[in-house]
């Protein structure tokens, strides 16, 4: 790997030794990939924190937050001083909800570390935006910006919307580039990685939010890690598809890039989309296509009824709060039911002022941020089934939990808290 002069410098040493571990890091990660050189990024989305019983313990009886970053952000047994970071970086999702740690079924030991964490990154310049989607509230990457992500949803946003340039990165390289402003020049950083491989021809109307998580599930299953062009979309989608879309593709596949023509920033035609390459395979996404993806999708479902509903995976934009709060205004959630909705901090700020929490909270929901119940393994005490509006969360909350998961339109979902039943459906 070619280094500059500043980058050889780090690694050298010359800018203290937590730079210079991290430059390691990065260097031999670079060369595993088979990346050349490194390339600037001035925006990182990572986490750096310790809210898993492994490392509450490791940072008890290693040293603190500093051992915690030194062996898990830069791969180091040795404990070294961590310095304020060097690029605009931002914090990702987390294990619990302080705010809401009873319900959660966390002790207060555990919120003590969360806080301490939170301070910790704070003291580093790490903006504490706690969510998976970053770029809803205030990490907006501009198109062609050099980035270093983790959380495969945002990844996938911010490629294929926004334009910006990321791979799927882990929480090591992402701590080692807030100390370095570096990243491995490979993957979806350079453009000829960023064109169209496999072609996807759309057949059925797609319109709401869960018409487009099933379609990214069924894209990222036949394209895997791939590139797909999407054509054959009506009417243009706005953010909240597009997250859900992306979330979706992710998780069933490892699709981090995808261009619709005429709607995502780098596809003004289908032939600037695929940029000279001949599609690899050709897929149709029909009505039975979408039955099928409905009925994978639920799969994990049997018993009729819910326990449990959770929505915010990824979490909810302002917009989404406003609409449930629209359908649930006035009801009440069933006495054998839950309702649980995740939303970064910021946002819930705003519903705290429009009122949208209390509507939540008067039906007897709870709105929440900071995690999710897949990632934080935080659900109701005695849950066994449950319903959720994302394809991403339906992919992976049972398998994690142990439970039953139906998916389904918000509106379903609302009416399953409502009623203790899932009457959802394809429609």
């Amino acid at each position: 790997m070619r280094l500059t002069d500043h980058e050889q410098a780090m690694y050298d040493g010359e800018h203290g030794i937590a730079k210079q571990k991290a430059m390691d890091l990065l260097v031999r990660y670079g060369n595993a990939l088979g990346a050349e050189r490194l390339v600037d990024t001035r925006n990182v989305a990572g986490t750096i924190g310790a809210t898993t019983p492994f490392m509450r313990k490791y940072a008890d009886e290693a040293g603190g937050l500093d051992a915690v970053f030194s062996e898990f952000n830069l791969d180091s047994r040795e404990v070294v001083r961590i310095p304020k970071v060097s690029v605009y970086s931002s914090h990702l999702q987390q294990g619990i909800d302080p705010e809401h740690a009873a319900e959660q079924g966390v002790g207060e030991d555990v919120v003590r570390i969360f806080r301490k964490g939170d301070a910790y990154s704070a003291g580093l310049g790490v903006q504490l935006l706690n969510t998976c989607a970053p770029y809803q509230v205030g990490n907006l990457p501009a198109r062609g910006e050099h980035c270093a992500w983790m959380e495969s949803s945002a990844v996938i946003y911010i490629n294929a919307v926004l334009g910006a340039k990321s791979n799927a990165e882990g929480r090591e390289s992402t701590g080692a580039a807030m100390l370095t402003g570096k990243i491995p020049y490979w993957g979806y950083h350079i453009d000829e990685n960023r064109r169209g491989t496999h072609a996807i021809d759309v057949d059925v109307p797609i319109e709401s939010m869960s018409d487009w998580g099933m379609l990214g599930y069924f894209v990222g299953d036949r394209v895997q890690d791939r590139v797909p062009v999407i054509t054959g979309i009506g009417r243009a989608p706005n953010m909240v598809r597009l997250k859900h879309f992306g979330a979706a593709a992710a998780s069933s596949g490892g699709v981090e890039m995808y261009h619709i023509p005429g709607y995502t920033p780098e596809a003004p035609s289908v032939e600037a989309a695929f940029g000279g390459n001949r599609p690899i395979e050709r897929f149709v996404f029909g009505r039975k296509e979408l039955r099928e993806t409905y009925d994978n999708l639920n799969a994990t479902a049997s018993d009729v009824d819910v326990d449990f509903v959770m929505l915010g995976c990824p979490h909810y934009s302002i917009e989404q709060i406003w609409e449930v709060c629209q359908l649930l205004e006035g009801r009440k959630v069933h006495v054998n039911s839950n309702l649980w909705i995740f939303t970064p901090r910021a946002t819930k700020q705003i519903c705290d002022q429009n009122g949208y929490t209390r509507i939540i909270t008067e039906a007897g929901g709870f709105l929440m941020s900071d995690t999710c119940s897949a990632l934080g393994r935080v659900m109701p005490k005695g849950v066994k089934v449950a319903a959720v509006d994302s394809a991403k969360q339906v992919h992976y909350l049972p398998a994690i939990m142990g439970i039953q998961a139906w998916f389904g339109s918000t509106a379903d979902c609302i009416d399953a808290a409502v009623t203790g039943r899932w009457n959802g459906g394809l429609r």
